[in-house]
């Protein structure tokens, strides 16, 4: 195994693209973080894509193409490591071969256009693994902390690489936008910590922030302050062994038991400039291939459309461009969406023009050249409109949401549709339906921190018993405040959460905090409490 530094890679004239859980999930911020695994409660995976119709995958001929193994192989950088945290990551892969067949061929799209950016920089190729410990190379895993796509942008620093977030389009599940964005932060983690790979790696999981302040203590107390010397949170201390796990098992998986995947070392696709907003759907057809194999390369796109402001890109399998290119250049920028004629009517409001169509405020006054949200009754709007039912575009936002809804993740009880009201919060719903934040979250694929809409539908799954009785007069009464409590000496957020009849859990979706930060008196913690229950506080 070559471990030495290798030559860049020659300039690429073309773009590449290259388990139904991932082990591990994280939430980048400064200062929370989730534990556990990510199938318990990190990282959401589309259970769809454990079932993806293999037919719908672009197969490529091996014998006359390369390898992409021997290649990953020979670009290795990372400290070569014994240690029983590694052990038990190796344990775990040789006894879930299945897990490895699964995710690889998900990643196989995408593992060459990431290995030829880590080799253009220079930087060790087993880092092309990482999105198997952050998402199991789901482009549309969503954590709890508001992580997202298959390196698992949270959107502060998203929006700080340069990846653009609206209702149209998530540059952070953008395959090309944001590998080249991990690649910049994960470089620029390197230099911070002293070239040191192996902090960079953990300061990526936790925040560099918190790496820092673990480091300090380190120095403070006279230890070490190499990786495995720090004290950090579980998740952090398992994030690191397990690529170091991985990277051994796609070194020598014989010896683990376990048979690769032959991965093409050619590029998957092509990144095509269409020029203007164009449907999925007419796009999928035109480039003659599935529409769920076109959203899996190009996941940055939330609705039934790419983004009319841009970016005017999608990539295209390269055995599928030319068929593409031929078609779009004979169809007008105008005929690449459908129109509606609207008569607005009396009540209408821009909002409502938008939710009956699928689409957004901006983008109906973009169409319409309207510079406010006036609009009269008797006007014509023109609105852009799906070619196809909702149904048609399944990865699209609202509909990989629906199929979430729809499953009862192991409830026998009843479903409720409960449409949000202003004010509502999710701590506020939880507590009137006599359930948690994290469950109504899971049941919604959402996340504590997400925004919630005044008249969207959340569902809410109650127990048998519990569905058809009546709340009790008090529980009719409750009044929930937000309120500021400042942290006093010998607080803990347990006792907090005792004493408000709250949980930790709850506190912690509320504050930037997570269970391992420590707390100190005068620290203001939001909370919402139920005044009838807490003396009027």
């Amino acid at each position: 195994m070559n471990r030495f530094k290798r030559p860049l890679a020659l300039a690429i004239s073309l773009i590449s693209l290259g388990g139904c859980q991932a082990l591990n999930s994280h939430d980048r911020t400064e200062t929370e973080h989730s534990d556990g695994k990510a199938a318990q409660q990190g990282t959401v995976i589309d259970e769809s894509l454990c079932t993806f119709d293999e037919e719908s995958y672009t197969e490529f001929s091996i014998s006359d193409r390369g390898n992409l193994w021997p290649r990953l192989r020979e670009g290795y950088g990372l400290p070569d490591i014994d240690h029983p945290r590694i052990d038990a990551y190796l344990d775990w892969y040789t006894r879930h071969p299945h897990y490895m067949e699964r995710v690889l061929e998900r990643g196989q799209r995408y593992l060459h256009y990431i290995a030829n950016q880590l080799d253009a920089e220079g930087m060790p190729l087993e880092l092309a693994l990482l999105p198997i410990v952050e998402s199991a190379f789901d482009p549309f895993a969503y954590s709890h902390g508001r992580a997202s796509g298959i390196w698992q942008f949270v959107p502060g620093t998203g929006r700080q690489y340069g990846l653009k977030q609206n209702w149209w389009y998530d540059g952070r599940r953008d395959v090309v936008a944001s590998t080249d964005a991990a690649v910049r932060y994960l470089n620029y983690l390197h230099g911070l910590f002293d070239d040191d790979w192996l902090l960079a790696l953990a300061a990526y999981n936790t925040g560099q922030g918190n790496l820092a302040r673990r480091i300090r203590n380190n120095e403070r107390q006279g230890k070490p302050t190499d990786f495995w010397s720090l004290s950090l949170p579980r998740e952090t201390r398992a994030y690191v062994p397990q690529l170091l796990a991985l990277s051994k098992v796609i070194a020598a998986p014989e010896e683990y038991g376990l048979s690769l995947r032959p991965v093409p070392d050619e590029p998957y696709f092509q990144v095509v400039d269409v020029g203007s907003q164009i449907d999925l759907s007419q796009a999928a057809e035109m480039a003659q291939m599935d529409l769920d194999e076109l959203y899996m390369l190009n996941a940055g796109y939330n609705r039934w459309a790419t983004d009319p402001e841009g970016p005017h890109q999608l990539l295209i399998p390269v055995q599928h461009e030319d068929a593409f290119l031929e078609q779009l250049a004979e169809l007008p920028t105008d005929q690449r969406v459908a129109w509606d004629r609207y008569r607005v009517e009396r009540g209408d409001s821009l909002i409502t023009i938008a939710r009956r169509y699928r689409t957004s405020v901006d983008n109906i006054k973009s169409a319409n050249r309207l510079k406010g949200n006036m609009i009269r009754a008797g006007q014509t709007l023109m609105i852009p409109t799906a070619r196809e039912s909702a149904e048609h575009y399944a990865f699209s936002a609202d509909q990989r949401r629906a199929r979430t809804q729809n499953r009862s993740n192991g409830n026998d009880g009843t479903r409720l549709d409960y449409q949000v009201r202003s004010g509502d919060s999710f701590w506020t719903i939880a507590k009137r339906h006599g359930t948690t934040v994290g469950a109504l979250t899971n049941w919604n694929g959402m996340a504590p921190g997400d925004t919630l809409r005044p008249g969207q539908t959340l569902v809410i799954w109650t127990d048998r018993e519990q569905s058809g009785t009546r709340r009790t007069d008090s529980e009719q009464r409750s009044v929930v405040r937000k309120v500021s409590y400042r942290v006093r000496k010998g607080d803990s957020l347990a006792r907090i959460a005792n004493r408000f009849g709250l949980s930790v859990q709850d506190i912690l979706s509320w504050n930037t905090v997570s269970s391992s930060s420590y707390i100190h008196p005068g620290q203001s913690l939001t909370l919402y409490v139920d005044v009838t229950e807490n003396g009027g506080y």
